[in-house]
């Protein structure tokens, strides 16, 4: 979900500036076809009510930048960089340093830039410079920077007493294959008045075409294929090797700034402030697998390199004994050293190395991340830090997605909810980088089977009224299951029908519920799974605000339902995936909720033919905080 900024009435565009010549002994970029160019372009928009602030006063002539790379010529693909910052001869609070690229964005202060974060409902206080920076600290992180504990002597008097005296901070930066240069600036002012002191010069990674963040999905119910996405900054065709002799070549796709939406006289953060060249999406399906069988694999092309070899495990087929997955919604990112980012989600690390423990047991052939998958929002660049932290996961089993406000959500674009929340992405990144098997583009419904159950993923941001194309689809495909294959049908949303938070604006739209929950009534759907809102909370069997069945204990204690005397869907929102939690009010009038956790974490589900176990668990601990029970059979008898 996030903050839904309230709309924003003025908008600043701005000019890039050059100002960073590349390194000498940077390697040589491949030819024009090969590598797209990434560049801060002008935008088709002028600037509105654009301020440039005043130069910063005389610096003194001791001032340097350095960047630790550990001795190589040129950037890795991922990397923790030491800058270090010397010459100072006051330091102050307000200094701070910014990583941005490409090296040619804009370092101009523009005092309404505030605007460009707050549409897309982030409030923090931020660098408001003219093009977004991707990170920045305050030289303050090095607790020894205002003490002047790391000082240098650069003037001495003729009895040898020091004179001149300065100071230094060292600061710690991750660094990620952005495919486009990086440059470091030194600013004061703070964030809010930002002026330029010094500037290290361009840093260049050693191969910006690098094969990176390989993830898979499923393509199908068969388990018999998978397919493979990656990034690189190479637009050839590669492939990626499998099994025992077997490749697949690479479909290639981008999208570019015109893809990104916005409206006249007020560009959204994809149009201009956040952009960043993606780069090329490759994705090839690998073919000829069996279902629950593990494959070594690697991705690239001897131009422009190879991944390492991974492994992944194929789900199971449609119709086998069980399934095990785990589920979340609002992930996002966080950083991984102390800057401060748009948009941080201080969860996400932690539940991505929960998951990533739970993988290590080999017992999760399948991940749902169910909207508000990166929180880019606009902001180009934080794909590729997201990519990266879901790299240990998604590249081992299936990631399926489905979409989110914060990657679908603007003005004019046809969404259901007229917000900016996507930052003017409006679902083409998201659909860039994870393609699932949906009807078609823009049109990201889609349902899969695994085991024995049937997945039905809908979008709650495309039209779900019911004359629209995606209603008739859901109808048609609910009342197609076979349950005698799959037993359980699981329904998989973005917005919740049921939430005891309360929102502003209100989690919950009415109309929504009253199209589309008839359905679940109808169709006997089992179980609800819903994002948007960051907690956890799971309801009796529900329909119509009404409880239509209750769970009994069964001999280890769990609330266990009854689904062979079947009464209505039960609702889990896990939308604790990483993103600042929602707390629960004190007094919950409802009569429908049965369990309420405001903690980091995400469900983690196993389904038989007769039974299915959701137990949502903790991220910092691994502790289950909640588990139930769904039972049909013998095992109802039982109760």
């Amino acid at each position: 979900m996030g903050l839904s900024g309230s709309g924003v009435a003025l908008m600043l565009v701005l000019l890039g500036l050059r100002g960073a010549v590349s390194c000498s002994t940077a390697p040589p970029l491949p030819p024009p076809e090969m590598l797209r160019e990434s560049f801060a372009g002008k935008s088709e928009f002028r600037t509105v009510n654009r301020k440039l602030l005043g130069s910063c006063l005389n610096p003194g002539p001791y001032l340097a930048i350095s960047v630790g790379t550990g001795g190589a010529a040129a950037l890795p693909d991922e990397a923790f960089v030491k800058v270090t910052v010397a010459g100072v001869l006051r330091p102050g609070r307000d200094d701070w340093v910014a990583m941005i690229t490409p090296s040619n964005s804009s370092v101009s202060g523009c005092p309404f830039g505030g605007s460009n974060y707050a549409q897309t409902g982030d409030l923090a206080r931020l660098p408001l410079l003219c093009h977004y920076p991707v990170k920045a600290q305050y030289l303050t992180s090095d607790p020894g920077y205002l003490g002047c504990k790391s000082a240098a002597c650069q003037k001495r008097g003729a009895s040898g007493a020091c004179r001149v005296r300065t100071c230094a901070a060292t600061l710690t930066f991750h660094v990620v294959n952005f495919r486009s240069d990086v440059e470091f600036v030194l600013f004061s002012g703070g964030f809010g008045t930002p002026c330029v002191l010094k500037r290290s010069g361009a840093l260049r990674f050693a191969n910006p075409a690098s094969p990176l963040y390989g993830h898979l999905s499923s393509t199908d119910s068969t388990a018999t294929s998978m397919r493979l996405t990656w990034v690189s900054g190479d637009g050839r065709p590669q492939q990626v090797q499998y099994g025992a002799g077997k490749s697949a070549a690479s479909q290639v796709a981008t999208f570019t700034q015109k893809d990104m939406c916005s409206v006249p006289g007020l560009p959204s953060p994809a149009k201009d402030f956040g952009w960043h060249d993606p780069g090329y999406i490759h994705s090839a399906v690998m073919t000829g697998l069996q279902p629950s069988q593990s494959y070594n694999y690697r991705y690239g092309s001897d131009s422009v390199g190879w991944s390492d070899t991974n492994k992944f495990r194929t789900p199971p087929a449609t119709g086998s004994d069980e399934t095990s997955f785990v589920i979340y919604g609002d992930m996002g990112k966080a950083p991984l050293d102390p800057s401060v980012e748009h948009y941080i989600q201080p969860g996400s690390v932690s539940v991505a190395k929960a998951v990533a423990k739970e993988i290590e047991t080999g017992k999760v052939d399948s991940i749902f991340h169910i909207g508000d998958i990166s929180y880019a929002t606009g902001f180009l660049v934080e794909w590729d830090f997201f990519l990266l932290l879901i790299k240990p996961l998604a590249s081992q089993i299936s990631y399926m997605t489905a979409i989110g406000n914060h990657e679908r959500d603007y003005a004019q674009s046809g969404s259901v909810y007229v917000t900016p929340d996507s930052g003017g992405e409006c679902g083409v990144a998201y659909e860039s980088y994870f393609r699932m098997p949906v009807v078609s583009k823009d049109k990201p419904w889609y349902s899969i089977e695994q085991g024995s159950v049937h997945f039905v993923v809908m979008s709650t941001e495309h039209d779900w009224s019911e004359k629209s194309e995606q209603y008739k689809w859901m109808d048609q495909d609910l009342s197609s299951v076979n349950r005698s294959r799959t037993p359980w049908v699981i329904f998989i949303g973005h917005r919740p029908m049921y939430s005891s938070h309360i929102g502003i604006p209100a989690n919950v739209d009415l109309i929504f519920v009253n199209s589309v929950e008839p359905l679940l009534l109808k169709y006997q759907v089992d179980l609800v799974f819903f994002g948007h809102v960051h907690n956890y909370e799971r309801t009796c069997a529900l329909y119509k605000n009404n409880c239509k069945g209750m769970p009994k204990k069964d001999a280890s204690g769990i609330d266990t339902y009854d689904n062979s005397n079947y009464t209505a869907p039960v609702h889990a929102i896990v939308g604790a995936g990483g993103f600042n939690l929602d707390k629960f009010p004190k007094i919950v009038l409802n009569k429908w909720s049965s369990s309420r956790v405001s903690e980091f974490g995400y469900a983690r589900v196993h389904a038989t033919r007769t039974d299915v176990l959701v137990q949502f668990v903790n991220s910092d601990t691994m502790e289950v905080r909640d588990q139930f029970r769904m039972v049909k059979g013998a095992l109802a008898r039982k109760l």
